[in-house]
């Protein structure tokens, strides 16, 4: 195979030839898409709790903001390869194109369809969220909790984010600055009034005083706590990638999108580490009340900690809602970022015959796959009304796989890099560590966190849910109305 260059592989357009529109996205954008697709406020809601504690039993405690500063690396690794590879080749099918031109057109069939097939599995989720947490604004619980009209509400988010994103780049884009900047909003406000109760002595004795070294692992076992917990924490950043599905529409598609990738994967660090160790400082680590180690807030932390946090007063209640509201848009956001890198992936599998050749199709005026974009809403509502009649076990079940979906095509494009600059990463001490050391050990991470995951999956007498930064949709049904009380909640 020959060095690296800028031009795209033999016998595959050039990427301006695919007909999306370029320079439609600037750096910010690409940063806010990037955030968006993690699901930042639904991922720490339905995540945190399993970090902090399994089955009633103690997991991390207090040290949960290491497992999300240690979760940080192998992610900060493949931003990496992904930054790296895309100066080189950037193609909206990202991990299918680099394994195609580095392993051939098996492997990199193989890590297209992962991406498509953790992206369908999860919009099944996403679109639950967003149905339920939708009646659970506006107070109609006993819609929320019924599965026929969440499911009916589920539909109307994936029609309405499939058109947004078949609109064109640039409307997805607006709206994700608005709905991003919702629950960023919200979770600085939980954390600064969570972080202000504790300082002035105004939480209850449960809570705790941060320390430096909740934020330093030293002390957990790997095998019993770090590796369970880390297995958790990966997929709570999950989603970045996002950002560089979209590369061939930035303004410098060479370097735009790495730039947002690893700018995400930063930002999504000091989000969780602040949001982890607020949370962990106001409700503490008992097994009882609101306490994180207590397995019925394990599905919803938010849900458990907002009425003792906020109060029952008028701005208590309305904070209450405004919670209700983050994890709401964070699920809508997610599930449109998750339609904008599969449709586009599954556009240069098009283009390049590993699909069919409608998939290339791009809209005129819009400039923004056809067959592809609402191919992906359409599957993904069938999957989602077929695993819904089945029952939500089997449902439950393909979540948890879509651990180990990630794992696989985050990993492989940690060794392609290796593997695409295996012959010029040695011209610099630089090009050594950003194209060789750092994308091989994410990729060991990785892999070594898919057998991890493959082994505890396959495992009779375990949970057949990886955890995971989407997979917990029966926290919808938790939340109380906006007027909930504090002691509703400790029962709870």
């Amino acid at each position: 195979m020959t060095a690296p260059t800028d031009e795209a592989p033999i016998g595959y357009p050039e990427a301006s030839e695919k007909g999306l529109k370029g320079g439609a996205l600037g750096l910010v954008s690409s940063v806010v898409v990037g955030m968006a697709s993690t699901a930042p406020a639904y991922s720490l809601a339905a995540s945190l709790g399993l970090v902090v504690a399994s089955g009633g039993a103690l997991l991390a405690g207090v040290k949960a903001p290491a497992i999300l500063v240690l979760a940080f690396i192998p992610m900060y690794f493949i931003a990496v390869s992904y930054q790296e590879l895309n100066k080189a080749e950037p193609d909206c099918g990202t991990t299918f194109t680099w394994a195609s031109r580095a392993f051939g057109p098996m492997v990199g069939w193989l890590g297209g369809w992962g991406i498509i097939a953790a992206d369908v599995i999860v919009m099944a989720n996403l679109a639950q969220v967003a149905g339920s947490y939708s009646y659970t604004l506006v107070g109609l619980t006993d819609l929320a909790d019924s599965t026929l009209w969440s499911t009916v509400a589920g539909l109307v988010w994936i029609a309405v984010m499939t058109w947004i994103c078949y609109k064109g780049i640039e409307v997805s884009a607006r709206l994700q600055y608005a709905l991003l900047g919702i629950e960023v909003v919200i979770l600085i406000a939980f954390s600064v009034v969570a972080l202000a109760k504790v300082w002035t002595g105004h939480a209850e004795s449960y809570s705790l005083t941060p320390s430096l070294s909740w934020l330093w692992p030293g002390g957990l076992s790997f095998g019993d706590v770090v590796a369970p917990a880390l297995l958790t924490a990966f997929f709570i950043y999950w989603g970045w990638d996002t950002a560089v599905a979209c590369n061939e529409e930035t303004d410098d598609p060479g370097r735009t999108p790495g730039r947002a990738a690893i700018i995400s994967t930063v930002l999504l660090l000091l989000t969780y580490a602040v949001v982890a160790v607020a949370t962990v400082a106001f409700a503490g680590t008992g097994t009882d009340g609101i306490g994180l180690g207590n397995p019925e807030n394990a599905a919803d932390v938010f849900h458990a900690i907002g009425p003792a946090l906020f109060g029952d007063s008028v701005m208590g209640k309305i904070f209450m809602a405004l919670l209700a509201a983050s994890i709401l848009t964070s699920a809508s956001a997610s599930t449109q970022t998750t339609i904008l890198p599969t449709a586009r992936t599954a556009l240069s599998m098009g283009v390049f015959r590993a699909l069919p050749r409608a998939f290339a199709r791009v809209h005129p005026k819009n400039l923004t796959p056809t067959v592809a974009t609402v191919g992906m809403g359409l599957v993904s509502a069938v999957f989602y009304l077929a695993f819904t009649a089945l029952g939500t076990n089997l449902l439950t079940a393909l979540i948890g796989s879509i651990g180990l979906m990630i794992a696989f095509y985050y990993g492989l494009t940690g060794f392609v890099c290796v593997w695409y600059y295996r012959k010029t990463l040695w011209h610099t001490p630089r090009d050594l560590l950003m194209q060789g050391i750092i994308p091989l050990l994410g990729g060991v991470i990785m892999l070594a966190t898919f057998a991890y995951g493959l082994k505890q999956f396959l495992d009779p007498s375990g949970s057949p849910t990886t955890p995971g930064r989407r997979s917990r949709s029966s926290a919808t049904a938790r939340w109380a109305s906006p007027g909930c009380s504090r002691s509703a909640s400790a029962s709870s």
